[in-house]
């Protein structure tokens, strides 16, 4: 889904991450993410290694996403 806001698209994304086990992984990954500036909304889902995000294309890019993932110790794999 692509909404325009303020000059850049809204885009959704969901990467595929290995390594989340449990509820600290989930807030590690959910903050690092929130914490970059243009990221509106994170779920992250423990079962399917999947983290949907919604971020401003003009702010932040889909490889700031997957390096914040990846500083807390998990592999982006898609």
């Amino acid at each position: 889904m692509k909404k325009m806001k303020k000059g850049g698209l809204m885009m959704e994304v969901t990467l595929k991450v290995q390594g989340m086990t449990c509820g600290h992984c989930k807030q590690s990954v959910n903050n690092a993410l929130k914490d970059l500036d243009g990221v509106h909304a994170v779920e992250v889902n423990l079962e399917s290694g999947n983290v949907d995000v919604s971020y401003e294309d003009s702010r932040v890019s889909k490889e700031k996403l997957t390096e914040a993932i990846e500083e807390q110790g998990y592999d982006v794999v898609a």
